[in-house]
């Protein structure tokens, strides 16, 4: 068992994954997907998993739910309540997925029905695993909406989801995923291609569906602002692989990990006490069908040297309690910041020495931004 998946606190451990492997079989090579993902994810806690497209944040939460296609080959260990999940049989899964473990997909027009209207959908969900009447399962699918908080739910029960916003098709899709007070939910990107004020509705829904049912969580974005704001803990993937792992507070103020240090680089800060340029990570992750030797980091680092061309970092304590990074050189990231780290790009480079300005107190009023040249100014 990996060193960090064992730290424990009174809380019950719901979900353990314990160095968990997907590969792909294709006619191109074997696509390592996930390599070595491990967690503890315990009663009523928020994991947020982040990372770029492609390094296996949504492949490792299908192989927890049981469908990843039969051609994938996974190893490793994924246990629920002390139960092991993999090799067991669809029927088994079935039973499982919805009632104790229940997914939030990514797409939430995808997930629903277009022909059948969304108070069928809801008492199906629930019908699935309660020997119940259909009148009783309707009640609970207006409970459910009204608890997501989507508008005038009498009405809006007999509406079909292109009825709906793109909102309200999430909020549906969260509603079902609480129908069976599941232990565990997996919010797969559930904020994705909507704008702000429609994601802090879906957020908030999300919360709704915690306090409601009690579960634990496992959320799943690219977007750090959302993990801020909703996760106990953040685990960081790149190429397949955890690089850092940790409460929010050290991974958002004490990274250990140029990577991590990069992806909050790249946001901006409203709390920053001078206006900074964003410091983006040049390039893009590697192939997973042919991994580079060493760390798979390295065309990427700033810090890169001949040690990790050689030899993939394992996670590693940092010296804070249940803080890990996999990195050879992360001492030396101690107080920096992402700009004093990856280098300056091209388009920075050609701003004068002078950009930038200085905030006043809290006023938010900026000073000294210099004009451009006339003949510099766009027409």
């Amino acid at each position: 068992m990996s060193e960090y998946s064992r730290l424990s606190t009174e809380s019950e451990v719901l979900l353990a994954v314990d160095n968990l492997t997907v590969d792909f079989p294709t006619a191109d090579g074997v696509v390592k997907a996930v390599r070595g993902v491990s967690y503890n994810l315990r009663a009523g806690e928020v994991l947020g998993i982040v990372g770029e497209s492609g390094s296996g944040k949504s492949v490792s939460s299908m192989a927890v739910m049981g469908l990843l296609p039969k051609s994938a080959q996974i190893r490793g260990s994924i246990s629920f309540r002390g139960e092991e999940l993999l090799g067991r049989t669809e029927k088994e899964f079935m039973q499982l997925r919805g009632s104790k473990i229940a997914m939030i997909f990514q797409d939430p027009m995808t997930s629903l029905n277009p022909v059948y209207k969304i108070g069928f959908q809801l008492a199906e969900a629930v019908l699935a695993h309660h020997d119940i009447g259909r009148e009783a399962a309707r009640k609970r699918a207006l409970e459910l909406l009204e608890i997501v908080g989507i508008p005038f739910p009498e009405r809006r029960i007999d509406q079909y989801p292109h009825e709906f916003s793109g909102g309200m098709r999430q909020r549906v899709v969260i509603a079902i995923a609480m129908a069976n007070n599941p232990d565990v939910i997996i919010a797969d990107e559930p904020t994705t291609a909507l704008d702000v004020t429609v994601q802090a509705q879906v957020l908030e829904a999300l919360r709704s569906a915690q306090r409601e049912t009690g579960a634990a969580m496992v959320l799943i974005t690219h977007d750090l602002g959302v993990v801020a704001g909703q996760a106990d803990r953040v685990l960081v993937m790149y190429a397949g692989k955890p690089v850092e792992i940790g409460g929010v507070d050290e991974i958002y103020y004490e990274p250990r990990m140029p990577y991590t240090l990069g992806l909050l680089g790249s946001l901006p800060r409203l709390d920053a006490d001078r206006a900074e340029r964003l410091t983006p990570i040049q390039g893009s992750p590697p192939s997973l069908l042919s991994l580079p030797p060493g760390c798979p980091f390295v065309p990427r680092c700033p810090l890169a040297k001949p040690t990790c061309d050689e030899q993939e970092p394992e996670l590693v304590p940092t010296g804070e309690p249940g803080h890990y990074a996999a990195c050879h050189f992360s001492a030396s990231l101690i107080g920096k910041r992402a700009d004093e780290v990856f280098a300056v790009t091209a388009a920075d480079a050609a701003l004068p020495a002078s950009y930038g300005a200085e905030i006043e107190g809290v006023t938010g009023q900026v000073t000294a931004i210099p004009e451009q040249p006339k003949a510099e100014q766009s027409e």
